[in-house]
Order: structure tokens, then sequence, then C-alpha cells
């Protein structure tokens, strides 16, 4: 995120949630459904699953350097993610938080909100 990585000043990234939400309202407006997640592990289920790619040759592509950086920036990341949760989640394009350790449990989620929120928006 621009706003941890420092690559913008706080004016911007604090102008960036009104340019979200106008943007998300346009795209309501214009009869677009917007379905938005954050999938959120916790740092042990992290570590682990950053080891398990390094460790397996077809994942190691997954993990890089700049992963292991951002793990130090955890705290900094969790701040700015509930910022913008908190800031761009509006009545038409709702966040869904998902508890996503359980990878099972996690795509189950997102398949019913999207298919709840599909049922919903289209009258089925």
């Amino acid at each position: 995120m621009e706003r941890v990585e420092g690559f913008c000043a706080e004016a911007d990234w604090l102008r960036a949630y009104a340019e979200i939400n106008d943007f998300e309202h346009a795209l309501d407006v214009a009869g677009v459904i917007v379905v938005k997640f954050w999938l959120q592990i916790d740092a042990d289920e992290q570590l682990r699953r950053f080891k398990e790619r390094e460790a397996t040759d077809f994942k190691r592509f997954k993990i890089t350097e700049e992963d292991w950086r951002n793990r130090d920036k955890w705290d900094a990341y969790r701040e700015a993610v509930c910022d913008m949760v908190d800031r761009t989640s509006t009545g038409q394009s709702p966040w869904t938080l998902v508890e996503a350790n359980d990878k099972k449990h996690a795509r189950i989620k997102v398949l019913k909100t999207v298919c709840q929120r599909l049922e919903r928006e289209l009258g089925l």
C-alpha cells in the first residue's frame, strides 16, 4: 500500500478514500454489482504459508523478498487495512471480512456472499 510504503503524502492517501467511494458509487449507478472482500489471516498462518511456499518448488515463485520485508510492517499494514475498510465500506459497496486461516472456510464464505449478493441485487 502506498501509505505504508511512503509512496505518497498523507493528504493523497486520505483523498483516495473519497475517490474510491465516488468511483464505486458511479459503478453502482451504472448497474455494476460491486462485491469486495478482505481475506484476513493471522501472522502465524502467514509465516507458515511463506515457509511452505519457499519449501515447495512449484510454489516458490509466489514468495519474494518484498513479502518477507513487508512482514516486518505487519502492524502498519493492519492499521491501514482497518482504515481502508472503515472509510470505503458503504451501503452499496460494503466490505466482507473473511476469516482466511482456513482456506476451505474462506472459499465457502466468498462463494456464499457472492451468491447472496447476486440474488439480492437481481431479485432472485
